[in-house]
């Protein structure tokens, strides 16, 4: 009842603090109207056209020369309303995947099959994160909740002539609703299982009429615990008796503030100021829920767990950031300026072989280490980003600029294993630096009335460089470290892209394009805490190509776009596990994939709105010469390896399996994904309508690892969502109930591999949702 109270307390002052503002009576949606295709529109006229900002100007979506997955803020919205975060992005886009093991604050993403399996905080991803033209680049920004947005682009393929930090995979940017000159506000809220509660809101409007505007945006979300800890025994934490609902819930509170001063007509500063308290619960790893020779974990309750350690698997993190957009009208260009300063401070706790050690047993012996810890002491981002862009409508458009990033943390990991004696107290100290710069333009021109060509170019350092401030000690105060303590790299190099995009008709775009974006090389510093030396990856390059087509048929009620690709990437980063279950940076050869995306919108009959989405994938890690460490526990073999040949190596006392991985799929790239959306609305007389809606997402073989074995796979993954509701007349408000995860799936999203432990995805929430504008 308590947390009933203080989440309400808490939504309350949210909507308290806009509503505020005087003039929310006369403000009105600023956010675009979508159908259930997902697009802007309305069903009686055909879909509208869908303007993007994928090369840093706006410009219809069919005229870009890149493949563009577009999902508009109010359909983000619904995908959320059950309380998810930044993960339900995840299959509404063709080729989008993401996951975590390690709760809200590090999600993991891929573009295309390609991204990093990596749970070091300090990891390098190769999908680059931008909010609000600002990049985000250490994982636990990554995870900044999204909220009162306006539009999410996804860019796939190597991107770097344009956008901040240079990334071989593609970019997800966030453009959320700006300061405008019309009071415009819009809210959005749900109750439903759990106590799970999410308001997403924003209000705006001028100050000083035609020279200081504001918008204010809140986002509010809680989910009460509802995972039993059944464990009974002896603990390190004190917990002696099993506790009811002792996990899984969390309490997400953020707002930010932005000021658009215009004080002449070609001079603007939009100011943003942002903040976030986080608490919640790490994710929870279900020890022993995969059984050998299987991948079924339908016998496992996902609302039990047994851990004697953990702590209730706490995570806890606060973050503020604010940035300055500065533009100035030159006449025949624009000079924009980006300065932006992220802070983040926080810790993660869990219980991370999934259970207690005296349940699972190895040679009659407790096994299991209990107690992690991970905690950013403090983590400081700089970023400066300068570009200069033609503005006249002639037939000849450029582009050219530079940015600077500085990335800095220390960074703590604990380990402390329960009833084995070994390894009692581990903890280190670690100090991460990520500095890059990069020069970048691009050039556009129309050579003829139906063809259009582009090319760009950027060179780029990236330099890393991680120190060991405190080593992991003996008992008695010894270090029995022998590894490097301070390891710096740095790298240089240049990266480009091609298209032409041609005109078949006004209905029929085609394209094609070729790039090769860069990574620099990385550094996995964590490993420290069991005293093995860091690991370390070169730097990776991948050449890409793709050719596509955007249409627009039968009177515009169709939209169907797909795109064919193929890349290579050479030297490329992959991350394994050894023994202690630590992440280990190793290169391989190469990778090379190739496959196809498709995206439709349709408006078949008056009133009905479809959507589909389909990827398909295969990619393949090709070096002979690479093997990695499989699912070994105390020289016991306890999953089944489908690779060969296995061999045997002797590391601390025990014997560790070790197999080649030439062949084997990219880990976490589902080999097909399919979405699928529909909505009717039924007119009424009152000029509101009813409504029902549907959205469903289905993800084909995935395998979570770099080995092969019959448990760490899914296949057939699917989710669906429900909505039923009713719009009053001008779309002034909405009242709905909806299901997400209706059916309830207990889908397999990721593993630990030496104790068999399944990782799920979210449950079924039933709820009410509301949401309206004001004007």
């Amino acid at each position: 009842m308590k947390s009933v109270i203080k989440t309400v307390a808490l939504l309350g002052a949210a909507w308290g603090t806009l509503a505020a503002v005087p003039a929310i009576a006369q403000t009105a949606d600023q956010g675009t109207t979508t159908n259930a295709a997902g697009e802007q529109g309305d069903e009686q006229a055909g879909l509208n056209d869908i303007v993007v900002t994928a090369e840093r100007r706006s410009e219809s979506l069919n005229r870009v020369p890149v493949s563009v997955g577009v999902v508009g803020g109010q359909d983000l919205r619904a995908f959320q309303q059950g309380g998810e975060d930044i993960l339900a992005l995840s299959g509404r886009v063709p080729g989008l995947y993401a996951e975590t093991t390690t709760g809200r604050i590090f999600p993991r993403f891929y573009i295309r099959g390609l991204g990093n399996i990596d749970f070091y905080l300090g990891a390098s991803q190769p999908v680059s994160i931008i909010q609000d033209d600002v990049v985000l680049e250490h994982v636990v920004l990554k995870s900044n909740p999204v909220f009162d947005v306006d539009q999410v682009e996804v860019l796939r393929g190597p991107q770097g002539s344009l956008f901040g930090r240079n990334t071989t995979a593609g970019i997800i940017k966030f453009d959320t609703i700006k300061p405008s000159q019309e009071f415009k506000s819009r809210a959005t809220a749900s109750i439903g299982s759990y106590n799970t509660i999410s308001m997403d809101a924003g209000v705006g409007g001028p100050l000083i009429r035609d020279v200081l505007a504001f918008r204010l945006s809140a986002l509010v979300q809680h989910r009460d615990n509802w995972v039993d800890n059944v464990y009974a025994g002896p603990s390190a934490d004190g917990t002696l008796t099993p506790k009811k609902d002792a996990m899984g819930g969390f309490t997400e509170r953020d707002v930010r503030l932005q000021l658009l001063l215009t004080p002449t007509d070609t001079l603007s500063f939009n100011l943003s100021g942002h903040a976030r308290w986080y608490d919640g619960t790490s994710t929870l790893f279900h020890r022993g829920a995969l059984k050998k020779g299987s991948r079924d974990v339908s016998a496992e309750p996902r609302d039990q767990v047994a851990y004697d350690e953990g702590r209730g698997n706490p995570q806890s993190y606060e973050t503020q950031g604010a940035s300055l957009r500065a533009a100035w009208n030159l006449g025949a260009a624009e000079l924009t300026s980006i300065t932006a300063y992220e802070t983040t401070s926080g810790f993660s706790k869990g219980d991370t072989d999934g259970g207690a050690a005296t349940n699972f047993p190895v040679n009659g012996q407790p096994n299991g280490y209990g107690l992690s810890q991970g905690q950013v002491r403090d983590l400081d981002q700089w970023t400066q980003e300068v570009r200069l862009a033609s503005t006249s409508g002639g037939p000849f458009k450029w582009q050219l600029g530079g940015i600077y990033f500085d990335s800095r943390d220390i960074t703590d990991f604990y380990q402390r294993a329960f009833l084995i004696g070994a390894n009692p107290n581990n903890w280190v100290r670690l100090h991460d630096v990520n500095t890059s710069w990069g020069v970048f333009g691009q050039v556009s021109y129309q050579a003829t009335d139906r063809l259009l060509l582009t090319a760009g170019g950027r060179v780029s350092e990236d330099t890393k460089r991680t120190q060991l401030l405190r080593t992991a000690d003996s008992a008695l105060g010894v270090s029995t470290y022998r590894g490097r303590r301070d390891v710096r790299l740095s790298d240089t190099k240049p990266s480009w892209d091609l298209s032409a995009l041609y005109e078949v008709s006004p209905e029929l775009n085609v394209y094609v394009r070729a790039a090769e974006g860069f990574r620099g090389p990385t550094i996995q510093g964590r490993s420290a805490v069991f005293n093995s030396d860091f690991s370390t990856a070169g730097s990776e390059t991948n050449l890409s190509f793709e050719t596509g087509f955007k249409s627009k048929l039968f009177n515009n009620t169709l939209r169907l776009n797909a795109a064919a690709f193929a890349y290579r990437v050479k030297n490329i980063q992959l991350n394994g596990n050894d023994s202690d279950g630590n992440g280990v940076l190793l290169n391989a050869d190469k990778a090379v994939a190739y496959g196809l995306e498709a995206d439709a919108q349709w408006l078949p009959v008056r009133n009905l709105a479809l959507s589909a989405g389909v990827s398909l994938l295969h990619s393949e890690i090709r070096d002979r010469n690479v093997s990695v460490q499989t699912c070994g526990l105390n020289g016991v073999m306890v999953c089944t390896v489908l690779n060969g040949p296995v061999t045997t190596r002797r590391i601390f006392g025990a014997n560790a399996f070790f197999v080649p991985i030439d062949g084997n799929p990219l880990p976490n790239a589902p080999e097909y994904n399919v979405n699928l959306a529909a909505k009717y609305d039924m007119p009424l007389s009152n000029g509101g309508k009813a409504f029902i809606s549907t959205d469903w997402n289905l993800q084909g073989y995935t395998n979570f690892v770099l080995y092969r074995t019959k448990e760490f796979t899914a296949n057939g993954n699917f989710e669906g969502g429900l909505s039923i509701g009713y719009t009053a007349p001008h779309d002034d408000w909405s009242l709905s109930v909806f299901a997400r995860n209706i059916t309830n799936e207990k889908n397999l999203k990721g593993v630990i591999e030496n104790y068999m432990a399944a990782v799920f995805n979210e449950p079924r929430i039933i709820g009410i949702s509301f949401s309206g504008r004001y004007r």
